[in-house]
């Protein structure tokens, strides 16, 4: 392929993205290399992070504040889809990529660069939510993989950036490939490669091991308002904080942790851990309260909505047409999903305790056996009728065979 005089690199400060600088530099001709640190509150202070790009050879460092358009405009609407890849993971370090993708794009514009680049390996689904995401947003853009290509080890890459005066890292290194951002920590590698093995608590961060989680439950009350969440237990909330809060009450109680074998797009499997408090409570909330709002047709027919549209982000296929697609059915069915759920929090599980509102579409006086029951029970056998004649006729036309 051809190669770019200027480039934007997504940048983390770690190893493989600082040797990258040099790398596009020295080994492909690039003349200058921009970097792009994210953030998207995971808690890192992103000034050494930024120095350390200029230090290790890029012309300009830039740090983009995406926090609250994360939440905002990719988290949010994944909790109304009720988005759980293969019915387990709340997608919380992929919903990142196609923001990050956006940023780089944007960078790349203001920049007059003609590529961009990112340090993903060949393994594993980043490079592809990267790669289809950029060509989404701007195919006119050349981009970069040098990881993808150098056949470094590890050891060869920390070498190859001592020589251009990048610092291998001082300390023991952990065994763990972690990835952090606001909604939830994805951890692997390590040990953590033998599916038997269990996880030790210095693994997690975010959420505190049941058995040290308080004695007695917490309670939460999480207010949605057209399927998006908006207070907690009656304070309204701007997105960041109500997520934030949540991921601390829900993280006490040990509530949040994942550990599955899932399958890669690349047609691996591979063995995850994941912190997501505040994000599983969420989906657990909102579809909870789409059991009071929404029809049994409307309810039934989404549930494989979600599914598709879990598996496109988990794809990498955020910006596509079956995406925004999806996104209108999902915008239609919020429209009276408003109301306020209860959960429990207690020992490592979130449990709902109660739901309300004012467009639920129950009615106690159809579900009681007591006293106020409304239904007409004589109704019912001319709807059994007409609802087993098929059954009926099958049977006798074939009770012969």
């Amino acid at each position: 392929m051809g190669r770019a005089k200027k480039v934007v690199l997504a940048y983390s400060g770690g190893v493989d993205t600082s040797v990258c600088i040099p790398y596009l530099k020295q080994e492909w001709g690039v003349e200058e290399v921009i970097t792009l640190a994210a953030d998207l509150g995971q808690g890192d202070e992103l000034e050494p992070i930024r120095q350390k790009a200029l230090d290790s050879g890029a012309s300009v460092s830039l740090v983009a504040d995406a926090t609250a358009e994360f939440v905002r405009d990719y988290a949010f609407p994944a909790i109304r889809a009720n988005a759980l890849y293969e019915n387990r993971y709340p997608l919380s370090t992929a919903l990142a990529r196609p923001l990050i993708a956006k940023l780089l794009v944007a960078a790349a514009a203001e920049y007059g660069a003609d590529a961009v680049a990112h340090g993903c390996t060949g393994k594993g689904n980043d490079q592809v939510r990267f790669d289809v995401a950029i060509a989404a947003l701007n195919p006119d853009l050349k981009v970069l993989t040098p990881a993808r290509e150098w056949g470094f080890s590890r050891e060869q890459t920390i070498a190859y950036g001592e020589k251009f005066g990048i610092a291998s890292p001082v300390k023991k290194k952990s065994p763990y490939s972690i990835d952090r951002n606001l909604l939830g920590r994805s951890i692997e590698a390590g040990p953590l490669e033998d599916p038997w093995y269990e996880p030790e608590e210095e693994v997690f961060v975010m959420t505190q091991s049941p058995t040290k989680a308080p004695d007695e439950p917490g309670y939460v009350e999480i207010t949605f308002e057209q399927g998006y969440p908006v207070a907690l237990d009656g304070e309204a909330l701007d997105p960041v904080a109500l997520v934030t809060r949540l991921n601390d009450l829900a993280g006490t109680h040990g509530v949040g942790r994942i550990d599955m074998v899932e399958n890669r797009l690349v047609g691996i499997k591979s063995r995850e851990i994941y912190e997501v408090p505040a994000l599983s409570v969420l989906i657990l909330a909102h579809r909870d309260l789409e059991s009071m709002t929404l029809t049994s047709d409307v309810t039934h027919y989404k549930q494989g909505i979600e599914q598709t549209y879990s598996e496109m982000i988990y794809n990498g296929l955020w910006y596509s047409p079956l995406k925004a697609a999806l996104d209108a059915f999902v915008a239609e069915t919020q429209k009276r999903v408003s109301g306020t759920v209860r959960v429990k929090l207690f020992k490592g599980t979130a449990t709902i305790a109660g739901r309300k509102s004012d467009l639920a579409i129950y009615s106690p006086d159809l579900a009681t056996y007591g006293e106020d029951d409304k239904f007409d029970h004589r109704a019912a056998e001319g709807f059994i009728y007409v609802w087993g004649l098929p059954t009926r006729i099958w049977a006798e036309k074939t009770r012969n065979d």
